[in-house]
């Protein structure tokens, strides 16, 4: 009997020792889960900021004098190179199609039938085919002469204002490095009026330093992109031009013949 009861009292210990270390585990879990949701609601990282939220505060961060500057650049840099491409856009000429116009001209209606087909067609490859063709009368010499002469103004014409484009690329660049050089200096301005190297003095100084050298050299690349695309048309529609003086020369000749 006695041995019954020992039996019964252990196992009655053993069994309110078990519901304690399970009540106590699940406090400790819920504790722990309660400081784990907390812990990682404080580590929770802010709200993300939009593109347009996030360049507008490294914009400020940067700083409103040389960031603004650098601004200026892309934004006229954007509007020249947009005027450009609309005017070489406007510009360009499908050339095998008037010339075969001119040559139908010629051998129908003459040099003024093919002048009025040059004078309804926009572009300098017309441009200078009316010019080659309103010498005609002075002889193939005179003819080419004009063409050459005039081509150079259509060429100077179509490269107006790019150089514009290219100083703001060399520009943009220069300005936010000059940022970055007066960033560093204002560090170690606090460095040398604290008289001791802590990183929260210089840290300020030079994150402005790197976004305005950033910023202008984005800006740099964006412009660069404008001004490659602008020259390689400058360059296809020179091609046309020159292409195209050399066929009316042809044409005359074999006109004359």
């Amino acid at each position: 009997m006695k041995r019954l009861f020992s039996i019964l009292a252990i196992t009655g210990m053993m069994a309110f020792g078990t519901v304690n270390a399970t009540t106590n585990a699940s406090t400790t879990a819920v504790t722990t889960t309660t400081v784990t949701t907390a812990q990682a609601e404080e580590d929770a990282p802010a709200e993300e900021l939009t593109f347009h939220q996030e360049l507008k505060k490294r914009f400020i961060e940067g700083g409103p004098g040389f960031m603004g500057i650098v601004l200026l650049c892309l934004i006229l840099g954007l509007a020249i190179a947009i005027e450009r491409i609309i005017f070489l856009n406007l510009s360009t000429t499908n050339t095998k199609k008037l010339t075969q116009e001119v040559e139908d001209a010629l051998s129908s209606g003459g040099v003024e039938a093919a002048k009025e087909v040059c004078r309804n067609t926009k572009g300098p490859v017309a441009s200078i085919y009316y010019q080659g063709l309103d010498r005609t009368d002075e002889g193939l010499d005179a003819v080419e002469k004009a063409v050459v002469a005039y081509g150079g103004v259509q060429m100077g014409q179509l490269e107006k204002n790019v150089s514009w484009i290219s100083l703001f690329i060399a520009l943009a660049p220069m300005l936010g490095f000059m940022g970055t050089v007066i960033g560093m200096i204002a560090a170690f301005d606090k460095i040398e009026a604290a008289g001791d190297m802590q990183p929260s003095l210089v840290a300020g100084g030079i994150k402005v330093a790197l976004l305005t050298t950033v910023f202008g050299l984005v800006v740099a690349m964006i412009l660069q992109v404008f001004y490659n695309y602008i020259i390689a048309k400058i360059d296809s529609i020179v091609n046309s031009m020159e292409d195209a003086s050399i066929t009316l020369m042809d044409l005359l000749i074999r006109n004359k013949k």
